[in-house]
């Protein structure tokens, strides 16, 4: 691999004006596509083998022309103190309001007067008017959108209190400036790693290239493919993180093959056949953990996980071939400027003024950096450094014992929204569990001889209205043939509530007994129950998904690595950083710890995707710096140093990288922390944490302190397993030894040979 990357490398060094005009065109046509393309069809929330989807497909079935999975809104009508609303005044506003809804857009499929459908609180102050679309919230028109809050204007002017809730008003959600100040960051870290304006910003050109293509690409699909906002801002918060990182590793080693005094189209080849080859495997493990969400069978979750992983693949070509190409366009302008004044004096002082720009004083001998005196500490106490990370982790990692999981509703939304006030309002109102009623469907098509739907939906009511945390459970209600009727039961307790999803198991629990007498089957749904499912759901599909990846990324990294015992080092640590991640998110989210820090408004469950979300992008993730660092150990081992000094050897050179690479993808996802979607603002705070503990904790304390302590085993390897692994040559033996046997014309200053036993410049 190194061989073909090498040539690669090469080639889009010198074909560096056919190699940018290609993907130049690639971007004018994804963007010329996504410009062109339709709206999205549907955003829907499909969860396929759930009873709470079976629930919602029936209901389509037998009512037709109900629309399920239509988009609603709630309009929720305040009085003033004293007043209520049933006083003329009020009545005539809300009359006004509800011909406005129903007039104002030929999308809306139904409006429920309050004084007609008896929505109208206890103490007379509180009403609302529910409103049923033709269509889901993501095909309503800006117009219908326009309509239903001038409507709400006309209660307001009336002295009304109006706020309205619902998914008709859901948006594509805003990151605000913190997405920004993350990419600045980002350049601000180049600027110091590499101390030139231009080698600085090739990483940050390239990786925004990557992402225009990538989300360009799927807003261009989006229609065919059913794709939802958040899956093109998972993909561009993931195409930046890692667009920048592998064009960071690329850039890095070109310029340390300069130091080396090799010719700007040699040291380009060399960069790729080596940085890149560690690009490749770490791109690699990246999307095997997105593609393997397809296990969960959760349409939504396998969008996200194929579109993320179709960018991660672009940014792994583009810095194949589009960062060589530019490199060859920056010429010496991308070494730092001490280096491109000595290049008049000829290029061995070029090479010597770039290595002593990084640290190192040619007179005087190497000076240790700070990533090689950090892993002599390591070395000399591996022990304590290993127990200090671990105990530290996992006192991190105690509150995902008590992680909650839900699905976000109106009321995890900024306390200034109008969803979350009418979500507010309705719970003074009604009570909580009016926020998110359940729905029963009961289908008495195979009911037995002498049993009718009516007789069974009547005894479930009754047998429901008898259970605990039940408000109210409404009358029955038929289809045309008689055969199936729907009955809505409100609990005593939020949506979100661990009462409200025990009442889910209560009433299934009732629900399956009269369905064994009567033969008339009961399916639960709602928001709670389909929380309830989703979570069971992904409770399943864990270990399977755990199994696929962890058993594909380690065959993966055996093949790297050439040992059994580093791949399993690095799945434990993966493991240790996922779950203090998963922590941290609980401490903040769900309880409130430096909530405001955050801009967390409202705390409650986790998002019952989170957790086998972030074991998918975290791994893939992890897997980036173990490749990048362990790459420069292996490399070292391989070439006669000893077990001790490859770590250190792998420290000096990749330390520093993948700090600076780390940091980058720190501020890339927490620039997502200002989203103004939770879900958002969730993944973006729990990635980044999850990168914070895995680089700097995991592979700069744990890594090496285990390496230390199995010395040279860890790199042991079966013999049958050598000869069934195929060698894919990470490390370049075959380049070092095509050049060594090569004679003079490799193109470096010196020779091959002097070249090969070189040290290399610390990047």
């Amino acid at each position: 691999m190194a061989t073909f990357l090498y040539k690669l490398g090469r080639f889009a060094f010198r074909w560096r004006r056919f190699v940018a005009l290609i993907w130049v065109a690639l971007l004018a046509v994804a963007g010329v596509g996504a410009a062109t393309a339709a709206s999205p069809a549907a955003d829907s929330f499909s969860i396929p083998g759930t009873e709470a989807q079976r629930a919602f497909d029936l209901l389509d079935q037998r009512f037709p022309g109900t629309n399920a999975d239509g988009a609603t809104a709630r309009v929720v009508f305040r009085a003033p103190a004293g007043e209520s609303m049933k006083d003329p005044a009020n009545k005539a506003a809300v009359e006004r309001t509800v011909h406005a809804l129903q007039s104002g857009s030929s999308q809306v499929d139904r409006v429920a007067d309050p004084y007609t459908a008896k929505a109208l609180s206890k103490d007379g102050r509180t009403a609302y008017a529910q409103v049923s679309y033709k269509v889901t919230g993501f095909e309503l028109s800006d117009a219908s959108k326009d309509a239903l809050e001038d409507a709400a204007e006309d209660g307001r002017d009336a002295g009304l209190k109006v706020e309205t809730g619902g998914n008709a008003l859901q948006a594509i959600p805003e990151t605000g400036a913190t997405e920004v100040i993350g990419i600045a960051i980002s350049a601000v870290v180049l600027v110091i790693t590499f101390g030139a304006l231009i080698a600085a910003g090739l990483p940050l050109l390239t990786a925004l290239i990557g992402v225009g293509i990538g989300v360009s690409t799927i807003t261009a699909l989006s229609s065919t493919l059913d794709l939802s906002s958040t899956t093109s801002t998972l993909a561009t918060m993931i195409g930046l993180a890692v667009g920048i990182d592998y064009a960071l590793f690329i850039v890095s080693r070109y310029r340390a093959e300069i130091t080396e005094g090799r010719e700007r189209e040699e040291a380009a080849g060399r960069a790729v056949g080596t940085a890149g080859s560690a690009v490749v495997f770490a791109g690699l493990t990246v999307v095997i953990a997105l593609v393997g969400l397809t296990v969960v069978n959760i349409p939504m979750l396998t969008k996200m996980g194929l579109a993320a992983a179709g960018t991660v693949v672009i940014a792994v070509l583009i810095a194949l071939t589009l960062i060589p190409a530019l490199l060859g366009f920056a010429g010496a302008r991308a070494l730092p400027r001490k280096a491109r004044k000595a290049g008049k004096a000829g290029k061995e002082d070029v090479a010597v003024a770039a290595g002593e720009a990084h640290g190192r004083d040619a007179a005087a001998g190497e000076r240790p950096n700070m990533g090689t005196r950090w892993a002599r500490f390591v070395l000399r106490r591996p022990v304590a450094v290993l127990l200090t990370a671990v105990i530290g982790l996992g006192i991190v990692a105690i509150p995902a014992t008590s992680l909650e999981l839900g699905l976000p509703d109106d009321g995890s939304q900024p306390t200034d929204t109008t969803q979350r006030k009418a979500y507010d309002l309705l719970s003074d109102g009604f009570g909580p569990g009016f926020n998110g009623p359940l729905m029963l469907v009961v289908d008495g098509r195979d009911a037995h001889d002498g049993q009718s739907a009516k007789s069974a939906a009547a005894r479930v009511a009754k047998e429901v209205r008898g259970l605990d945390d039940v408000a109210v459970v409404t009358p029955p209600t038929f289809n045309k043939a008689g055969d199936t009727a729907m009955l809505n039961v409100v609990p005593k307790s939020k949506p979100s509530s661990v009462e409200t999803e025990d009442l889910v198991h209560d009433i299934r629990s009732t629900t399956h007994g009269i369905a064994q007498d009567t033969g008339a089957n009961t399916l639960v749904t709602g928001t709670t129950a389909m929380n309830v499912d989703v979570s069971q759901k992904l409770n399943d599909a864990l270990v399977p998904y755990l199994a696929l990846v962890v058993g594909l990324a380690f065959l993966l990294l055996m093949v790297v690595f050439r040992s059994v015992l580093v791949p399993l080092k690095a799945a434990l640590g993966f493991l240790l950083s996922v779950v203090a991640a998963l922590g941290a998110v609980v401490a903040v989210f769900q309880w409130g710890w430096l909530s405001s820090v955050f801009g967390v408004e409202q705390t409650g469950p986790i998002m019952s995707m989170m957790p086998i979300f972030m074991v998918g992008v975290v791994f893939g993730l992890a897997m980036d710096y173990e490749v990048f660092l362990v790459t420069r150990m292996r490399e070292a081992f391989v070439h006669g140093e000893r077990p001790g000094e490859a770590v250190v050897t792998g420290f000096r050179h990749g330390a520093r990288v993948v700090t600076a690479a780390a940091v980058i993808m720190i501020s890339v996802f927490a620039g997502f922390i200002g989203s103004s979607d939770s879900m958002i603002k969730m993944i973006g705070f729990g990635l980044a944490i999850a990168v914070f503990f895995d680089a700097f904790l995991v592979r700069m304390a744990v890594v090496p302190a285990v390496l230390a302590l199995l010395g040279r085993s860890a790199w042991w390897l079966p013999r049958w397993l050598q000869k069934l692994l195929p060698n894919v040559d990470v490390e370049g033996e075959g380049l070092r030894t095509q050049f060594t046997g090569a004679g003079a014309g490799t193109g470096t200053a010196d020779g091959p040979d002097a070249s090969a036993e070189r040290e290399a410049a610390r990047v």
